[in-house]
């Protein structure tokens, strides 16, 4: 393991981080969740991080960054990339600062990212579908006018500013075991673990990355990092491409391990945050508590603390992933059967769902299909239940009463 002297960010920075960022970010709260514990054998907190300013904990390392800017560099601007929790975090920043800013998002970026990042006074351009897309044309500015690029995880400075969550977890919750954490870039998990390792080097540290994002696995096993081929998350604010290079040094001698969670783990986790902890959440910043809901969890020592990194999120992305989550727990149902086309099929097919206690929410009715005999006609149910086992049983009450069923 690497001496504190050999890496490139060290307790003494995140300290500094600290004091510069005193009375800019506020300390977040650390909730106990007891379905949570309950799961997992052990006592759960949650680090809020979502209920940060601009809703995540990307100010920490952009102020961080930013305010440590000579008069020179401040007048030329900065440059960023970003999905959304970067981009805000940095016009934040920028606007507590007096300084100009310009920032890359994608073209499918969340709408709200993308008029908060506005209303802080930054000049936003979309291109791209990836934050790696973005941050080449942010180099390209920043060669092309001066502006300083505000790297969203690899710098020393951005790490050490997210480092400052780990101090606070530290407070908040003195004898804690294991802390988990979302990671894309990997700067709030290097901030951490090095905060985290230098004061209690027993704790362990567990990243957590969208298994379709997951750049870091790949990355340990060749010593270097490497680039993925593709991608496909839901969670945007942790889809990386590329380490980087300042947190692939500390994750790779600092981190006990890096998981990978589904996409349908993330949306599990999502809806189970909306429920159970009353808190919103975006897909990646619930991605440690995804890995949480998994039987292997209980191997975790406790207390356990989840950092749940950023809660900003479009209303209608929350709406598929919640249909999403209901349909990974089992509690969402969606079938087509083809009855007679004559009066009271509907009817009939409706009261047995009834009787089955299932709640019916949309139905769609077709008599024009091509595949369709002419004395048939086709029908999509959609409907909730109460969880895997009351759907199985629907299903099979509905086999019993002679219906042939086509999932969707």
């Amino acid at each position: 393991m690497a001496t504190p002297s050999t890496l490139p960010v060290t307790i003494d920075d995140i300290r500094a981080a600290q004091e510069l960022l005193s009375g800019v970010v506020r300390p977040t709260p650390l909730e106990y969740s007891r379905a949570l514990s309950e799961r997992v054998g052990s006592e759960v907190f949650l680090k809020c991080e979502n209920l940060q300013r601009a809703g995540s904990f990307k100010i920490r390392g952009a102020y961080t960054r930013m305010a440590r800017l000579s008069d020179a560099e401040r007048a030329r601007g900065v440059v960023a990339a970003s999905a959304g929790n970067h981009a805000q975090g940095v016009a934040l920043a920028a606007q507590l600062l007096g300084i100009h800013s310009k920032v890359y998002m994608p073209l499918g970026a969340a709408m709200p990212k993308l008029i908060a990042t506005r209303a802080y006074g930054a000049a936003v351009e979309q291109l791209g579908l990836t934050i790696d897309e973005c941050l080449v044309a942010a180099h390209a500015w920043s060669a092309e006018t001066g502006a300083v690029l505000i790297h969203p995880f690899d710098h020393p400075d951005i790490v050490a500013g997210q480092g400052t969550c780990g101090l606070e977890i530290l407070d908040q919750c003195p004898d804690v075991r294991t802390i988990v954490v979302c990671t894309g870039g990997g700067g709030l998990l290097a901030g951490i673990a090095v905060a985290v390792k230098a004061v209690r080097p027993d704790v362990r540290v567990v990243g957590v990355q969208a298994e379709q994002a997951a750049a870091y696995p790949m990355s340990l096993r060749a010593g270097r990092p490497v680039p993925l081929e593709t991608m496909s998350t839901m969670a945007d604010g942790i889809a990386v491409g590329t380490p980087g290079i300042v947190p692939y040094a500390v994750v790779a001698e600092l981190v006990d391990a890096i998981d990978t969670v589904s996409e349908a783990d993330l949306s599990r986790a999502l809806l189970f945050l909306l429920e159970r902890a009353k808190l919103v959440v975006e897909p990646a910043g619930a991605a440690a508590v995804a890995r949480l809901l998994e039987p292997s969890s209980r191997q975790f020592e406790g207390p356990v603390v989840a950092v749940l990194s950023g809660g900003n999120i479009d209303p209608l992305l929350m709406l598929r992933i919640i249909r999403h989550g209901m349909v990974a727990a089992g509690r969402y149902l969606q079938f087509s059967v083809r009855v007679p086309d004559k009066p009271g099929s509907l009817a009939l097919l409706l009261a047995d769902l009834a009787g089955a206690d299932a709640n019916v929410v949309e139905v769609q009715h077709t008599r024009s299909e091509t595949t369709l005999s002419v004395d048939e006609v086709e029908i999509a149910v959609e409907c909730e239940t109460k969880g895997p086992e009351h759907r199985e049983e629907v299903l099979r009450q509905l086999r019993a009463d002679g219906y042939r069923l086509v999932f969707r």
